[in-house]
């Protein structure tokens, strides 16, 4: 209790802004944290957090994004032609609950994950990888417990085996994100949590996990164990514990500050070690070259962010009148790819690499990094055109949106001063078009916008997308496919492109693959589902006493801000 009281006068003193101590590590962010359950750990701002608390069976090997090495588990073996993994699972290792990890822990994490499989989490590519669909059993009858228990199950030499119905070759890297993290099988259905049986399977079929009991009281066996939350701050500390090294930072705080001048005085005070900053224009200006400031270049990128067009608007406060009659717009306004078109030349790629990549940006072609396979520099690009923009516009709706105009309303996350821009950008170039258009845009917190544009109720907002494992189908299928994750966020679908995703996905031969990718890039250039935002040179920063935050152990795979777990960092 003695504990628990010190950490919490800690807490309110960093909230305070007092000078960060040595052992703490200080994080200001200007979004909050949705969820701290790993079975539905499907963003950023979660998975900075819950990387941290649990741990997976294999992670990746330093700054590599190919290179895996073990963690909860010791080493594995392939068999079955490559449908069969075996693996031995780490000895003497505890969950914060002081309970003992083994392969229990493990069989129930992977069975609760392909259970509950909802449209928030991201398990849809295990259970593709286990099951061969990413649907649940509420959405495929096939999928029965029988099948459940048969994808995974426990030796009776205490090793963990997956048999997967066909050869996939990303399945050691699906292993390694974050939402596969293993959860305390005792702990989670003491506090409630689905029972780890076919008799209790119903009632979790498809369940939100956002708000779950186990999200609310987290155990896991990472090097941080969870002490509290509130709407505007997040405490962990140093698990005793801990199977490996001891952590050299003690406590770790986020703190979610809105405005972004605060985190910067914060930030330069010394108050936080890390901040999330306003994009790299914003960024040079007010931070680099600045005392006690660590400016890391030539990070990879490997993020890729689009303008969202909705094309079927699941909610009435979004269309105003429901009508292209000069007050709102009706629900499928973006169905017709004219006004899409008319958008994408509407946006200034330029002014948005000076604004706020400071010249350090690059249109990309594709809603792919530009360093997977796959990616074809050929394809065409959209640029700015007031003149295109105003053709397209004329033709939309049969002149009907040229004539009466039309109310848009979008928002962008709040704090994102790089989503904020490109929608001041692409309003007021719309606006200056026609004065008969106009577009509202609107700060809102993340997860409200997070959980509204997955029922498809925004019309239009800026969302990125971080590799969960490094494919180029974890970026193609989740933008472009049907049936892909983004897929209810603007609900534009093309059944040649479909079938050219589905065949990459059934080979290996990595020519063919490029050339359906190919394919699909040129498609979307023509039908422009989405906007797409230029790709920024990645940079970092951070309090010059911050230690092992630098380039050579940043992987973009992980969440957190320094591209590294917490563990691995110190203060001098």
């Amino acid at each position: 209790m003695k504990k628990f009281a010190a950490l919490t006068a800690l807490l309110a003193l960093t909230t305070a802004l007092a000078v960060a101590p040595k052992d703490t590590l200080v994080e200001q962010v200007g979004a909050d944290i949705p969820t701290m359950d790993p079975g539905v750990t499907y963003d950023t701002a979660s998975g900075a957090v819950v990387e941290n608390m649990y741990e997976t069976l294999l992670t990746y090997s330093g700054a590599s994004l190919t290179k895996l090495e073990p963690l909860l588990a010791t080493k594995w073996t392939i068999s079955n032609g490559g449908k069969t993994y075996t693996f031995d699972l780490r000895k003497n290792v505890k969950f914060h609950s002081g309970n003992a990890f083994d392969c229990a822990d493990a069989e129930y994490t992977f069975e609760r994950n392909l259970v509950t499989n909802s449209p928030e989490s991201g398990n849809w590519f295990i259970s593709e990888s286990l099951l061969g669909t990413g649907a649940n059993a509420a959405d495929d009858k096939t999928i029965t417990w029988a099948r459940i228990d048969k994808a995974v199950e426990c030796n009776n030499a205490g090793q963990l085996v997956f048999t997967l119905p066909s050869v996939d070759p990303a399945f050691l890297a699906k292993l390694a994100y974050t939402g596969q993290s293993i959860v305390d099988r005792d702990h989670a259905i003491k506090i409630g949590e689905w029972k780890g049986t076919s008799a209790d399977m119903a009632n979790w079929v498809g369940k939100d996990l956002t708000n779950s009991n186990l999200s609310k009281q987290p155990s896991g066996t990472g090097a941080y164990k969870f002490v509290r939350k509130d709407a505007n701050a997040f405490l962990a500390t140093a698990f005793d514990g801990y199977w490996g090294k001891k952590p050299a930072i003690k406590n770790v705080i986020i703190q979610k500050v809105g405005e972004l001048a605060a985190r910067q005085q914060a930030f330069l005070r010394g108050d936080a070690d890390i901040i999330e900053g306003g994009g790299r224009a914003v960024d040079e200006e007010q931070i680099k070259g600045k005392p006690g400031v660590t400016w890391v270049e030539n990070l990879p990128n490997t993020g890729a962010t689009a303008i969202f067009m909705n094309q079927n608007i699941k909610a009435s406060t979004a269309l105003g009148s429901g009508k292209l009659d000069g007050k709102g717009i009706p629900a499928n306004f973006f169905k017709d790819a004219n006004v899409r078109r008319g958008f994408s030349y509407a946006f200034n790629y330029t002014q948005y690499i000076n604004d706020v990549q400071n010249g350090k940006g690059k249109q990309r072609t594709m809603l792919l990094p530009d360093t997977f396979p796959g990616y074809d520099s050929k394809v065409s690009t959209y640029k700015f055109d007031a003149k295109q923009a105003e053709t397209y516009f004329k033709r939309a709706w049969g002149g009907q949106l040229w004539k009466n105009g039309f109310v848009l309303n979008a928002n962008y996350r709040a704090g994102a001063v790089a989503a904020q821009t490109a929608m001041e950008i692409l309003k007021r170039n719309i606006e200056s078009m026609n004065p008969k258009f106009k577009v509202n845009i609107t700060a809102k917190p993340w997860s409200e916008m997070l959980a509204d544009s997955k029922t498809g109720k925004e019309a239009m907002i800026i969302i990125g997308w971080a590799p969960d494992y490094a494919d180029p189908d974890n970026f193609m299928y989740t933008f472009y496919s049907s049936n892909g994750y983004y897929y209810p966020r603007n609900n534009w679908k093309d059944a040649q492109v479909d079938k050219w995703l589905d065949q990459a996905r059934s080979t290996v031969n990595t020519a063919e693959r490029n050339r359906l990718y190919s394919l699909v890039g040129k498609k979307a250039y023509e039908q422009a589902p989405y906007i797409l935002i230029p790709a920024g040179v990645g940079f970092n920063f951070y309090r010059d006493t911050l230690v092992g935050a630098g380039a050579t152990n940043f992987n973009p795979m992980i969440s957190f801000a320094t591209g590294t777990f917490w563990k691995e960092l110190s203060k001098k």
